[in-house]
C-alpha cells in the first residue's frame, strides 16, 4: 500500500464556476498573480508583497503551478484549522514534487511509510498520540528544561568564540541555531548513541524531499538519507536500549482506542514527525530570531538584559516570519471558503505567514511591535486539535538562545557581505541558512 507521504498532489483542481480562480483578468490586463511561484527566488526572498496581493485580490486562490488553493486571510485560515471534520489533515505530509519509481524503490527498500500518526492523522487514534507527545513538552517540563537549554547554549557559544576571535566572524546558524534544538531534543527524549549532525542531516533531507522541488538527480540522494533515517528510527523503536520513561518507551507502552498496542510503523511515523519538528523548525526559528534582532540598532544588548524582551521578540518573529510558513489541508466535502466554492478533495495551502500580517487582525503588520496587545493571536503553531504540541518548547528555546547569545556576545553584529544570506525556500519552511556575524 502506498504511503500518503509518497503521493504527489492530485492533478490541478478545476476551477469551480463563480470562484475567483474561474474569473481571469479582463483582456489586456495582466494578472499579477499569474507570475506567482511559491518556490521562486522573489517569493522566497520577500514573500510579503505576494501574500498581501493574495489577501486583497484573491484570498482563496487556485495556484496552477502546484494545484493548491492558497488560503491567506487570518479568518479563513483559522476556520480551516478549527474545523477538522470539513478540512482534513490527510495531505499534510504528502510529497510536493512527484517521486519517480526509482526513488520510490529506494524508500521501499528502507521500509519507509508514514501512516497517520500526528500531523496527518484525522482518525480517532490522534487524540491519544497527541496526549502522549504533549506529556513530554508541556509547560512545566519545558520550564524545568531551561537550565539544560542554557547549558547547551553556553557550550556552543564558547566554541563559536574561537572563529570569532581568530577570524573575526562566524556563522551562528551552523554552529549554534541549528544544533542547539537537536541536542536539547535528544536530552529531553532520551536519545543516545547517534551524533546530532547525523540527525540534522537526515531531518533536512526529509524536509527537502517531501516539501521541496529537488532535481531528479538530487532526489535519489535525499531518498537514501531518508531511508537511513527511517531504518534507524525503526531499529530504535523495535529494540533500541531506551529508558522506559523516555518518549520511545512511552510509544511502546501506548494503546490505541481499541486497546491494542501501537504498531511499530505508526510509532516510527510519530517519531519521524517529532524529531523533524522538534529540531529543524526550531533551529529555523532561532536563526530567524538571531538575524532579525541583530539587525535592529541597539536591540541586541537589550535582548540580553531586559526581562521579557527576548520572549516578546520571538513572538513577533513568529507572527511576521514564522519558520513554518504554510500547512496543508484537503476538503472533506463540497463547501464554500472565503466566498469561493470548493469541491470535495480540494487541496489547500494555508498561508500561515500571510495570516500573521493580516491588517484586519494586526494593525501596521509590517512593523515589528513586540508589545502588541494581541501578540499571540498569530497562527504560526496552528490552532485547534492539531496545534503544535511543541509550541512552548520552541518559544522557550528561541528566547533562551537569543538571551544567552546576547549576553555572551554583547558586541555582536551582522557580518558585512556582498549578498544576502541564502534562504531555505521549501513549500512550508523558510529561514536563513546562514547567520554570519562578527564582533565589534
Amino acid at each position: 500500500m502506498t504511503s500518503p507521504a509518497l503521493e504527489a498532489f492530485p492533478p490541478d483542481t478545476a476551477a469551480i464556476p463563480g470562484s475567483a480562480a474561474a474569473c481571469p483578468a479582463p483582456p489586456g490586463v495582466p494578472d499579477p498573480l499569474g507570475l506567482l511561484d511559491v518556490f521562486g527566488e522573489d517569493f522566497v526572498r520577500e514573500p510579503h508583497p505576494w501574500l498581501e496581493l493574495l489577501r486583497t485580490e484573491s484570498p482563496v486562490h487556485h495556484d496552477p503551478g502546484t494545484g493548491l488553493w492558497l488560503v491567506s486571510r487570518h479568518e479563513d485560515v483559522r476556520r480551516v484549522l478549527l474545523e477538522p471534520e470539513d478540512f482534513l489533515p490527510d495531505n499534510a505530509q504528502h510529497a510536493v514534487t512527484p517521486l519517480p519509481v526509482s526513488v520510490l524503490r529506494i524508500l521501499a527498500r528502507a521500509g519507509f511509510t508514514l501512516p497517520p500518526a500526528l500531523a496527518n492523522n484525522g482518525t480517532e487514534s490522534h487524540a491519544g498520540l497527541r496526549r502522549l507527545v504533549t506529556r513530554f513538552f508541556h509547560a512545566r517540563r519545558v520550564e524545568e528544561a531551561v537550565p539544560v537549554i542554557e547549558r547547551i547554549a553556553e557550550e556552543l557559544l564558547a566554541r563559536a568564540r574561537t572563529p570569532l576571535d581568530t577570524a573575526g566572524s562566524c556563522d551562528l546558524f551552523a554552529s549554534y541555531a541549528q544544533i542547539l534544538p537537536c541536542r536539547v531534543l535528544m536530552e529531553l527524549l532520551g536519545i543516545e548513541g547517534i551524533e546530532p549532525a547525523t540527525l540534522i542531516r537526515w531531518s533536512d533531507a526529509s524536509l527537502e524531499l517531501f516539501y521541496g522541488r529537488p532535481s531528479p538527480e538530487r532526489q535519489p540522494e535525499l531518498a537514501a538519507l531518508v531511508g537511513d533515517f527511517h531504518r534507524w528510527l525503526t531499529a530504535t523503536v523495535r529494540g533500541g536500549a531506551v529508558p522506559e520513561d523516555s518518549f520511545i518507551g512511552a510509544l511502546r507502552r501506548h494503546r490505541l482506542p481499541g486497546g491494542e498496542p501501537l504498531d511499530v510503523r505508526t510509532a516510527v511515523a510519530a517519531c519521524f514527525f517529532v524529531f523533524i519538528a522538534g529540531q529543524s523548525t526550531t533551529g529555523q526559528l532561532i536563526a530567524t530570531v538571531l538575524r532579525r534582532v541583530s539587525t535592529e540598532p541597539g536591540l541586541w544588548v537589550r535582548a540580553g538584559a531586559e526581562p521579557g524582551l527576548a520572549e516578546a521578540w520571538v513572538e513577533e518573529v513568529l507572527r511576521r516570519e514564522p519558520p513554518v510558513t504554510t500547512w496543508r489541508r484537503v476538503t472533506a466535502r463540497d463547501l464554500s471558503l472565503g466566498g469561493v466554492r470548493l469541491p470535495a478533495g480540494a487541496p489547500l495551502l494555508l498561508m500561515l505567514m500571510g495570516s500573521g500580517s493580516d491588517p484586519e487582525v494586526f494593525p501596521e503588520p509590517a512593523t515589528m511591535c513586540p508589545h502588541r496587545p494581541n501578540i499571540r493571536h498569530h497562527l504560526a503553531f496552528g490552532a485547534g486539535r492539531h496545534r503544535c504540541p511543541g509550541a512552548s518548547l520552541a518559544r522557550t528555546e528561541a528566547a533562551v538562545a537569543l538571551r544567552v547569545a546576547a549576553r555572551a556576545l554583547p558586541g555582536l553584529r551582522p557580518a558585512a557581505g556582498p549578498t544576502e544570506p541564502p534562504m531555505l525556500g521549501l513549500l512550508s519552511f523558510r529561514a536563513p541558512l546562514e547567520v554570519p556575524v562578527s564582533v565589534a
